[in-house]
């Protein structure tokens, strides 16, 4: 699957469930193994794994493969790996604790979100 496309699939399936401070970065520069690191973050243990569940429910519809998920039982640190793309979902405390945007950053991913719904 294209990786515009797969990003948008991952990016689309956090926002249905109304993930926080979605941040994709772009990694081809550091490393082989993947090209994207999408981050963002849930507010309980429940939302992180429907988060989670949502990117993999998304990314197999389209006809990808997901390689590995990690960390459902816990739901304070779920990671999806999608092979071009790692998905880590992440509670704030957890998430501002391993700082995973300057650990990957530096290239960030521009990428219209969706917007708000209107009432």
């Amino acid at each position: 699957m294209d990786i515009r496309k797969l990003q948008r699939a991952v990016v689309d399936a956090l926002e249905d469930v109304k993930a926080q401070n979605i941040t994709v970065l772009n990694t081809t520069h550091l490393t082989s193994l993947f090209d994207r690191v999408v981050i963002a973050s849930g507010t309980s243990n429940r939302q992180t794994r429907a988060l989670a569940s949502s990117v993999v429910e998304k990314v197999k519809a389209l006809g990808g493969d997901v390689v590995a998920t990690e960390g459902e039982e816990t739901g304070e640190w779920v990671l999806v790996d999608l092979g071009d793309i790692v998905v880590h979902i992440m509670q704030p405390a957890i998430r501002e604790y391993y700082n995973l945007e300057e650990v990957w950053g530096g290239k960030p991913v521009r990428m219209k979100l969706s917007p708000p719904p209107t009432r």
